[in-house]
């Protein structure tokens, strides 16, 4: 029982590490178009990022895929901007239902990309384990707590501004999604890929 707390806590400490930031200004990106009553495809969302993720580290350790580190670190803050700059250019927008489909999959394939991020510290820490696949479950579950509480914080925050300071949904997706537009650019820049 202690390493299933061990691992969940990992997998909670790994997504609310400060010194990882990227993984909270995706997820504040993924959430802040919707309310809480949209709760089920807010889910399904991080779901499937969760699974992604997961599914990346399954295939890293057992090194079924390589990735290029330097090349990973780049398309994590990539993932960010395309999801930030989708939510301004669609902000306010009608027909917003229409692209489910679409957001399911970059859900789905961003959480790929951002699980490779992790692999090399998660074979660091698991790769000795046991039974990896149980590891790995017990990691992502604690992922999942992590950004569910994560979600939740975003809705809450998009309730307060919209209720009690009145911005408009719009505005609110505009505000929260420029500013992380604006934390991931020196991401970008600072990244020596080039």
């Amino acid at each position: 029982m202690d390493e299933f707390w061990f691992n969940v806590k990992y997998g909670i400490n790994h997504v609310l590490d400060v010194n990882g930031h990227d993984h909270v200004l995706f997820l504040m990106v993924l959430a802040v178009p919707y309310l809480f009553k949209d709760w089920k495809r807010v889910l399904l969302l991080v779901s499937l990022f969760t699974l992604g993720h997961t599914l990346s580290l399954v295939l890293a350790a057992y090194d079924v895929v390589s990735v290029n580190g330097k090349l990973v670190e780049f398309l994590i803050p990539v993932t960010i901007l395309i999801m930030a700059v989708y939510n301004v250019f669609t902000a306010g927008k009608k027909d917003k239902g229409k692209s489910v489909g679409l957001l399911l999959f970059s859900a789905l394939f961003f959480g790929l990309i951002h699980g490779l991020g992790f692999a090399r510290e998660f074979t660091m820490v698991f790769g000795d384990s046991d039974n990896k696949v149980l590891s790995l479950v017990e990691f992502a579950l604690g992922i999942e707590i992590a950004q569910i509480i994560i979600v939740f914080v975003v809705l809450f925050f998009g309730f307060l501004f919209q209720t009690l300071f009145r911005f408009s949904r719009r505005d609110w997706v505009m505000v929260l999604s420029s500013v992380v537009v604006g934390l991931v650019i020196p991401m970008l820049i600072e990244n020596n890929i080039f």
